[in-house]
């Protein structure tokens, strides 16, 4: 039985962007050109002025510009024909001029919104979000886009890491918004991975993560997208990932994570032995009280539990919790169980 892999799953804030690339976020104002086309001209309430609807001329001017046996002829043509010179239409009518067809053209509704319309428009953003929240090495990597579109993306940035935690979808959704925006931006690509990472959507995590990596030659997001090769079914993937060269110089934090990952891809092939070698290969027994150890420690346990080994497992349970102050996992309530157990 594999592990819960939230659980397991790095934390988000080893990467080097933090959250969503930032503590916070933002984005440019979006333009809605493709809403309301289709109106006509103004429009009038009768045709070019001086026309009847007959066709000729009204007001008392003779209808062939001189008058008929001395008397106007009232508006009517001579020889039968309209003053224009032309045959009039049925029911004595001419056909309205294009000038008309505008001006009494239906008006059109306003169009719905497209779902890429949607995207690049974002969620609504906070007021009190303003750009300002971001790590100055992300607010560097937005000077080279234009001043307003930079700080549209700087807030939706902003708030993708503040809502990264409590709503990862709302984030991600910021994040898609900045990347419509900026998506030739690295710090960009990253956010909108990590993003997708929290909110579950792992298959788009990953491309972008590989986006980024391309675009900056960055490896911290190598935990995360081997983690997102295990949710897609592809362990092997992960575990290739793991065995990268560049993990060797990964702080210890980045390092754990990559550990728990490899790992867990070896439990979900069954391989439970080369799980438990792989995390004893870890710093199981570092004084630190760090939660990278924690989660180590935890993830020793529970494997051990799996394989059979409920003695072990116990003893490092209480190992687990003796160092978990911040209660990060349920090592206690676990130790319980399986003092139950045996006893």
């Amino acid at each position: 039985m594999a592990e819960d892999r939230r659980g397991q799953r790095p934390s988000r804030g080893a990467s080097s962007g933090g959250r969503g690339g930032a503590s916070g976020s933002g984005r440019a104002s979006s333009s809605r050109g493709a809403q309301g086309g289709g109106r006509g001209g103004p429009e009038r309430t009768g045709g070019p002025k001086g026309s009847s609807s007959r066709g000729g001329y009204q007001g008392g001017k003779p209808a062939g510009g001189k008058p008929s046996g001395g008397k106007p002829s009232g508006g009517k043509s001579t020889g039968g024909k309209p003053a224009s010179g032309k045959p009039a239409g049925k029911g004595g009518g001419s056909r309205p001029s294009s000038s008309q067809q505008r001006a009494f053209r239906p008006r059109t509704e306003e169009r719905p919104r497209t779902a890429e319309q949607a995207v690049y428009d974002g969620p609504d953003l906070p007021e009190n979000v303003t750009g300002a929240e971001l790590d100055r090495g992300v607010r560097a990597q937005l000077k080279g886009l234009p001043e307003k579109l930079a700080a549209r993306v700087a807030r939706h940035l902003a708030a993708a890491g503040l809502l990264i935690d409590e709503d990862p979808e709302t984030a991600y959704q910021h994040t898609l918004a900045a990347r419509a925006r900026a998506s030739r931006l690295a710090v960009v690509r990253e956010a909108t991975g990590e993003a997708a990472y929290a909110a579950g959507h792992y298959a788009e995590a990953l491309a972008e993560l590989r986006a980024a990596k391309r675009m900056n030659g960055a490896t911290d997001y190598l935990p995360i997208m081997a983690d997102c090769h295990r949710a897609l079914g592809n362990p092997e993937q992960a575990i290739k990932l793991a065995k990268s060269p560049s993990v060797v110089n990964f702080v210890p934090e980045a390092k754990a994570e990559m550990t728990l990952v490899e790992a867990g891809a070896r439990r979900d092939m069954g391989q439970l032995d080369a799980a438990l070698r792989t995390l004893e290969l870890a710093p199981l027994t570092s004084k630190s009280r760090a939660a990278w150890v924690v989660r180590l420690r935890y993830a020793y346990a529970d494997t051990l539990e799996a394989a059979g080994r409920e003695a072990d497992a116990l003893a490092w349970f209480h190992r687990t919790h003796a160092i978990d102050s911040e209660q990060l996992t349920d090592a206690a309530e676990r130790a319980d169980l399986l003092e139950r157990r045996q006893g």
